[in-house]
């Protein structure tokens, strides 16, 4: 997939649904009876990047207080939903360690990897950082993955809403009617091509989570550290 295209194309839609009035507010995102879990594999982006998205986010809330703003501790890229959020999933219908091993089996010759968040793109319920893996590793990674959770009896919905191919992070949802739409946009349009910065992917966390990732409703079920980069040794004569 040619990521660039994909983030432009899905920018110019949903920007002009945003125009409209087209957009999806998540009447959802403030209820107590959301009873909505899940299990993810993700990637959680250094202080260095946050600290950047997070200007970026307080411009924003300027103009719009009001719209549904990802905290530091909630940002995030999702490599692959286990299971999908769905209401009454609970961690005792899974054996967790079953789980763990597919995946350090899928882990088998991945190498840490440089992933670069730059840009902004957007959805019809929200907007997003454009993150931009180096190489083919993510893609391998989440082959393997769907090849050997096909070929295990353990339970999983991957790909299932939809078939992921990017690596963004969102990082506003719409929750309300957005104030000041022109400014918004503007800010939005501002940041378009911003630079956020680049970090090394060296450690992926299993996580038992809500729908929004918010930490205080998440546990930690695994930590994975990628392996070190294939090197060729050079032999002296």
């Amino acid at each position: 997939m040619n990521l660039t295209k994909h983030y432009n194309e899905l920018y110019k839609t949903s920007i002009r649904k945003i125009e409209n009035g087209n957009y999806q507010k998540d009447l959802l995102i403030d209820s107590p009876d959301d009873k909505r879990f899940g299990i993810t594999l993700l990637i959680k982006p250094p202080e260095k990047i946050k600290k950047k998205v997070q200007i970026f986010l307080e411009e924003i809330k300027q103009i719009d207080p009001y719209q549904y703003y990802y905290p530091n501790s909630d940002i995030h890229i999702t490599i692959i939903s286990i299971i999908s959020c769905y209401k009454g999933f609970q961690l005792d219908q899974t054996s967790i360690p079953d789980y763990t091993d597919l995946i350090k089996r899928s882990l088998n010759k991945i190498d840490k990897f440089e992933m670069k968040f730059k840009g902004i793109t957007a959805s019809d319920s929200g907007i997003m950082v454009q993150g931009f893996p180096e190489n083919e590793i993510l893609n391998n990674l989440r082959n393997n993955l769907r090849t050997n959770f096909k070929n295990s009896d353990l339970e999983q919905s991957l790909d299932k809403r939809y078939l992921i191919q990017t690596a963004h992070s969102t990082i506003i949802r719409f929750r309300k009617k957005i104030q000041n739409k022109n400014e918004f946009l503007e800010i939005i349009e501002k940041y378009k091509n911003y630079d956020f910065g680049s970090f090394e992917v060296k450690k992926l966390e299993l996580v038992f989570n809500d729908w929004y990732q918010r930490e205080r409703n998440s546990k930690i079920l695994e930590k994975f550290e990628l392996q070190q980069r294939s090197t060729t040794t050079v032999h002296s004569k």
